[in-house]
């Protein structure tokens, strides 16, 4: 029995497992709408406001649960409005596949109405991409890209459908994809190099482990705790590794890069051996690299070859997925403490607590800060909640203090630093984990570029907790503006609207806390409630997250005040 090109697309989503979509119709996709119309049951469509904020939950969705995050968009402004989601989730590594419709293949190159060459904007952003003018390709092509978003490292892909290939008949038959021709998601290593990580880290008296997303991506959280437990190595985090690890874990040292621990950043230039697991060494990481680790022999896991000596040459690169390449090392390694030198980082601690972190969690000032709020969120959900979190100050502050017991617990913007991400995200981060307290930390600047998906949270009735730390300025440009530019504070004050209101508007319960008095029982009831809630709290206009390493320094240099 012959089908249309449109039930195809629904039925090869079935046929990946695929129960949630997040979308916006139109008329170029319209008739994939209609197919969709016929399988409610199956899967569940969620109408976003906007199609950025498609990309965003897709993304928050895929990092709570692990699974692809699924896409529709009409073409032209549909599809474009997709494109800084893709970009994020392309720097980020999240599988994403988005499904864009497209004008009929004959007037593609014709400026059509709602025509652009979404397959080239992309090609940039995306894993791979693909046009499908011929309704025969679907199943095939759909199952390619299903593949590629999540085998290896994953990411985004984009398959643009013409509208006519939409209504073609075809006779149905899937399968599905393992493989692709000269595509080698995992990467392997030798024996040689396998020996030869195991000989730095024996040899080491100083090692120091920094851990990225990789092991999450890896769902390698139990063979990474069973390494570091052997060797007594101390690790470091990336914001985007936060959570791989506990954070009461004796070994976790804490958060490197630039807002990150006094301890981890200084001991970078001082461990004899530096042992990146499943990170890329970004620059907000590294600092100056001509002055990063330069006395350490480096071991890189890692299974993109592209990012191995991309940024920091390596002594030894063990390539290949961090859950089958580290019980290789872990059973070869000597058992090992290094207490003298974990007391190192410990000492830093103290120096750290004592200068930034005792007047960010308990502050003798009125105004509150954002430090002592999250630090009220942690005691409120015990480090069992996912928290995701925009751009800017809180950001760093939420990284910095949110406890984590379990992985999959931080969700943010990583590499592209989308204001604008947490909403939506925290959205499809609730439907991937719905047993999940989900808690969006959000900035009153991006709050507002996509305040708008308040309306998809009310609709699907999505239990999000959000929180907005207003402090009417655009924080994080404001330091820098403070720091660097001589206080020329340049378009950065806000004037808001009233926040609590427009929530009510949107049907979901709202409360404005601008006293330390009113602050625990707000976070108290907001948790409590089954239902999507709403806090703005009010914070010192212009407090400053540090520590800080200035951009272009070292991460020797990093500032405490």
């Amino acid at each position: 029995m012959k089908i249309t090109g449109s039930e195809a697309v629904i039925k090869c989503l079935l046929e990946e497992n695929v129960d949630l979509i997040y979308g916006y119709p139109g008329g170029a996709i319209m008739p994939i709408y209609d197919a969709l119309y016929h399988y409610q049951k199956e899967v569940k469509h969620v109408l976003v406001r906007h199609e950025q904020g498609a990309t965003h939950a897709a993304q928050g969705y895929a990092r709570s649960s692990g699974k692809p995050g699924v896409v529709f968009a009409t073409s032209g402004p549909g599809a474009t409005n997709l494109i800084t989601g893709i970009a994020d989730a392309q720097i980020d590594s999240t599988p994403m596949v988005c499904i864009t419709g497209q004008v009929a293949s004959h007037l593609l190159g014709s400026d059509a109405f709602q025509e652009t060459d979404i397959v080239g904007i992309s090609t940039p952003i995306t894993k791979w991409n693909y046009q499908i003018t011929k309704a025969e390709e679907i199943p095939t092509v759909l199952a390619k890209a299903f593949f590629i978003a999540k085998s290896g490292r994953p990411g985004p892909v984009l398959v643009d459908i013409t509208k006519d290939a939409q209504f073609e008949l075809i006779d149905f038959k899937y399968q599905a994809c393992t493989k692709v021709r000269s595509y080698k998601p995992e990467p392997s290593s030798s024996l040689k190099e396998l020996d030869a990580a195991v000989d730095l880290i024996n040899k080491a008296k100083k090692p120091l482990i920094v851990f990225g997303q990789g092991v999450i991506l890896g769902e390698a959280e139990e063979e990474f705790k069973n390494f570091i437990e052997k060797t007594g190595i101390p690790a470091a985090w990336t914001i985007l590794g936060l959570s791989a690890l506990p954070t009461a874990h004796p070994l976790n040292v804490g958060m490197v890069g630039m807002h990150g621990n006094y301890g981890p950043n200084v001991l970078t230039n001082e461990c004899d051996l530096l042992i990146a697991m499943g990170m890329r060494f970004d620059d907000r990481v590294t600092g100056d690299l001509n002055r990063y680790a330069k006395q350490a022999k480096i071991i890189h896991f890692e299974i993109d070859p592209a990012e191995v000596n991309k940024n920091v040459p390596v002594d030894v690169a063990v390539l290949g997925n961090i859950k089958k390449t580290l019980p290789q090392i872990t059973e070869k390694v000597n058992k090992n403490n290094h207490e003298n030198w974990l007391k190192e980082f410990r000492k830093r601690d103290e120096i750290e607590y004592q200068t930034v972190i005792e007047k960010d969690l308990h502050p003798t000032k009125d105004e509150m800060t954002m430090g002592e709020v999250i630090h009220a969120i942690n005691e409120e959900t015990k480090g069992d909640a996912i928290i995701v979190t925009d751009v800017g100050q809180h950001q760093m502050v939420a990284c910095r203090y949110a406890k984590f017991n379990q992985s999959k617990s931080n969700i943010t913007s990583g590499g592209l630093g989308t204001m604008g991400f947490a909403l939506p995200a925290a959205l499809g981060a609730k439907m991937g984990a719905p047993e999940r307290e989900v808690v969006a930390i959000i900035g009153d600047g991006g709050y507002q570029m996509t305040i708008q998906e308040l309306g998809t949270i009310f609709q699907t009735g999505a239990a999000v907790k959000i929180v907005v730390l207003n402090n009417n300025f655009l924080g994080m440009v404001r330091q820098w503006q403070q720091l660097f530019f001589d206080k020329r504070y340049a378009s950065t004050e806000l004037v808001n609207p009233d926040f609590v209101t427009i929530a009510k508007g949107y049907y979901i319960d709202g409360e404005k806390v601008d006293k330390r008095s009113g602050l625990k029982n707000a976070v108290k009831k907001m948790i409590q409630s089954k239902k999507p809630c709403f806090l703005e709290v009010c914070v010192e206009k212009e407090d400053n997250v540090f520590p800080m390493i200035p951009t272009g320094e070292s991460v020797s240099n990093i500032r405490l005040s």
